[in-house]
């Protein structure tokens, strides 16, 4: 099998490890969870997807020497589908039996070393600050798995009824994610009633009801997409309220990041600005229910904002806010640069409603009514 070529760019990744290594003093640094991996690769290190380090790590040793280290099952796989196509990775293997990755890494790691894993006799590395700013190449694949995940999302979001069953929706997202090879960390869905509740609305099998939220966190080499869409058959008349409150609120934290951004400053000051725009909105201290998002990219969230939280907030990032007002969402995933928010996970096929919040002007979700 020959591996596809995703896009990674290879010459980007070793000038930023190079100039760790020059930085730290390190001779290597190793990636084994797999947001690292995926960043490095454009492929999967794990079997056990909820296996918080993978079955295989990828080490950079300067100069463009790479090594993966992995066990004798995986080997042959991750060599011929999971590394970038023209890029000579060198692949290490013990039996499976012999030795776990942390032990392999370390029998094979010159030192002084770093890696995102605990390996015995290297030290720790956060690699958030490594990968946070975003290659042309990654927002290339970003646009197009925004684009998908939301096409995914919004066409199963126009064939509801108020009958169907949470599970159901979720099920039906994930079916139509997957037929464009895009898994899918989180899929919530709370109908009219769990949507009021809960903040998290796991699906059950509780009809819809009146409206419903539907919440995706879509994933395809490495890259994550956030989106919240709301469907509205017979909504309740606070929605359109409070739905538009959570409009203004994640406009004016992108606005926020922006300009935060363009000072080098920290998560901790957008959230100062969104507990402000709450505030404004008329639900002071409504953030205490939820967490606010944060950055995002090969991770969930790189970090999620909290008050005085110290994460860098950079430009030619990606960031998916997620301001909720009781039973009302809003949420997408965006680049933000030093004068452009761009909004990654759109159609243009969706209603929307433009919001000027913070100075920035931008096309949100609108409620959908069938």
């Amino acid at each position: 099998m020959v591996t596809p070529d995703i896009g990674v760019d290879i010459d980007d990744r070793e000038a930023r490890l190079d100039d760790y290594l020059a930085e730290t003093g390190n001779e290597a640094v190793w990636f084994g969870r797999p947001a690292g991996f995926a960043w490095l690769t454009g492929g999967s290190n794990w079997v056990d997807a909820a296996a918080d380090v993978g079955d295989a790590a990828v080490g950079y040793a300067g100069d463009g020497d790479w090594t993966v280290v992995t066990n004798n099952i995986e080997a042959e796989r991750i060599a011929a589908e999971e590394l970038p196509a023209g890029l000579s990775m060198s692949v290490a293997a013990d039996d499976w039996y012999d030795a776990g990755l942390a032990e392999s890494v370390a029998a094979r790691s010159p030192t002084p070393a770093a890696a995102d894993f605990d390996v015995p006799g290297l030290g720790g590395l956060n690699p958030t600050p490594l990968r946070l700013r975003l290659a042309d190449s990654d927002v290339e694949r970003y646009r197009a798995l925004g684009t998908e995940a939301a096409v995914a999302l919004e066409s199963v979001c126009r064939e509801l009824e108020p009958g169907d069953t949470e599970h159901e929706v979720a099920a039906a997202v994930r079916i139509a994610l997957a037929s464009r090879n895009i898994d899918a960390p989180v899929v919530l869905v709370g109908g009219s009633e769990r949507a009021q509740e809960y903040r998290h609305p796991t699906p059950t099998d509780a009809p819809l009801g009146d409206y419903a939220l539907v919440v995706l966190t879509a994933r395809r080499a490495g890259l994550h997409a956030s989106l919240t869409r709301t469907v509205a058959f017979d909504p309740p008349g606070w929605l359109a309220e409070r739905h538009a409150a959570a409009q203004r609120v994640e406009t004016r934290a992108l606005a926020a990041t922006r300009s935060v951004a363009r000072e080098g400053g920290t998560a901790g000051e957008v959230f100062d600005e969104i507990r402000e725009a709450y505030a404004d909105e008329g639900y002071e201290g409504e953030w205490r229910h939820h967490h606010q998002g944060g950055a995002t990219g090969y991770a969930g969230r790189e970090w999620f904002a909290e008050p005085g939280h110290d994460g860098p907030v950079a430009a030619d990032a990606a960031y998916a806010w997620n301001p909720t007002v009781q039973g009302a969402k809003s949420e997408d995933t965006a680049v933000v640069r030093d004068e452009e928010v761009e909004v990654l996970t759109s159609t243009g096929e969706w209603p929307t409603d433009e919001v000027t919040a913070g100075g920035l002007t931008l096309d949100r979700p609108a409620v959908y009514r069938p």
